[in-house]
């Protein structure tokens, strides 16, 4: 009987979570096209709201490592920042980019039947790479996701070619990014959580935009009656922040299974909501044909990738041996190092400060911190 209250209120929290993260999914991308078109708030410039966000995103990274040192630096050298972080910035940047500006031209709704696309882009970089192989049933589902965005682009009645180009072209920069990451940043062993990986891109991201700001929008902001509110703008930032901190806490607290059946669900909230909320958008029947779809390839696309996941971990009695005996291996090597145990630990002291210290050299490896934040998103 004690077992069914905690048992329903860790329902009830992982239905909060996915609330969360659905309502801040959603309302970030609402918020960003209700900005952005010239029909209602009329601040056409996705460049200055990019850059807005990173600037917010980087400020308070660097608050909560650097000045409130809630979070701990990773360690971080010259070459890693070099070869992995400043080209997956670029891509970030990109990706931003050309999505934000997608919303100037198609609507919500197209924009997340189009976002479909997202595991074929990945699937196709990723064996360009040479990280993922060229498997049969994934290559047949992946024709079947383009398929059916076809279908929906078909469909559309307002279509924009210029609009699906950027649109497209910031899922192929998404695509390229999340690779990146993989080979660059895994195989070097370094994990980033949303507050490093923010303290780390987000200043560099920043960089690559102020170029193409400069010479797209900087001169057309300096209209005299061009409208900018403070508040406006910071609570859309703030949101955008919470949003990838929200993603990071939901998969920690509910695994990765449920936020991608999760991600399908907000879809649809998203495509109804934006109907309503913006009337210039309608869907035919057709795009819904179409994103249908694309979607079940998706869904399968997702079983695919969790079911390899699934068969790559072993199963608990091996890693409940494996654990026995390093355990009766490290009891073992104690009782023969008993005798050298104070110059032992001394050496070992010596050598956990110098890992700390080459991890955070800025700060005193007396007062790092590692928080547990939850677990690494897929």
């Amino acid at each position: 009987m004690a077992v069914m209250p905690m048992m329903t209120r860790q329902h009830v929290l992982t239905y909060v979570y996915l609330l969360l993260y659905i309502s801040l999914s959603s309302g970030v991308i609402l918020y960003n096209k209700w900005l952005l078109s010239t029909l209602h708030f009329n601040f056409p410039f996705p460049i200055t709201l990019t850059m807005i966000h990173m600037a917010f995103s980087g400020s308070v990274s660097f608050l909560l490592i650097r000045v409130l040192k809630v979070v701990s630096p990773v360690k971080m050298t010259f070459n890693i920042y070099a070869t992995c972080v400043v080209p997956i910035s670029a891509f970030f940047a990109a990706s931003l980019w050309f999505g934000n500006t997608a919303y100037l031209y198609i609507s919500v709704a197209f924009i997340q039947m189009l976002k479909a696309l997202m595991p074929v882009a990945t699937f196709l970089t990723a064996v360009g790479c040479g990280t993922e192989k060229l498997r049969c049933d994934v290559f047949t589902n992946m024709v079947l996701i383009s398929f059916g965005v076809v279908i929906s682009s078909y469909g559309e009645i307002h279509f924009n070619v210029l609009g699906t180009l950027y649109q497209v072209t910031g899922i192929i920069a998404e695509a390229l990014r999340l690779v990146l990451t993989q080979v660059l940043l895994q195989k070097k062993g370094l994990t980033l959580n949303p507050i490093t990986s923010l303290y780390y891109i987000a200043p560099c991201s920043f960089g690559f935009l102020f170029i193409p700001w400069y010479i797209l929008e900087k001169p057309e902001m300096e209209d005299p009656h061009l409208q900018f509110d403070f508040w406006i703008f910071f609570t859309n930032a703030l949101c955008a922040l919470a949003l990838n901190l929200s993603t990071f806490v939901v998969i920690g607290r509910t695994g990765a299974v449920t936020i991608r059946v999760a991600g399908v669900l907000k879809d649809w909230i998203l495509i109804s909501l934006s109907t309503v909320l913006f009337p210039e958008s309608k869907i035919t029947p057709l795009n819904i044909i179409g994103y249908a779809i694309a979607l079940s390839g998706v869904v399968f696309y997702n079983y695919l990738k969790l079911n390899e996941v699934r068969i790559s971990q072993p199963p608990p009695q091996s890693i409940q041996d494996d654990s026995a005996k390093e355990d009766l291996l490290l009891s073992e090597k104690k009782a023969d190092d008993g005798l050298n145990s104070k110059d032992r630990t001394s050496w070992n002291d010596s050598v956990y400060d110098n890992d700390f210290d080459e991890e955070a050299p800025l700060m005193s490896s007396k007062r790092i911190s590692h928080p547990h934040l939850g677990r690494k998103p897929a």
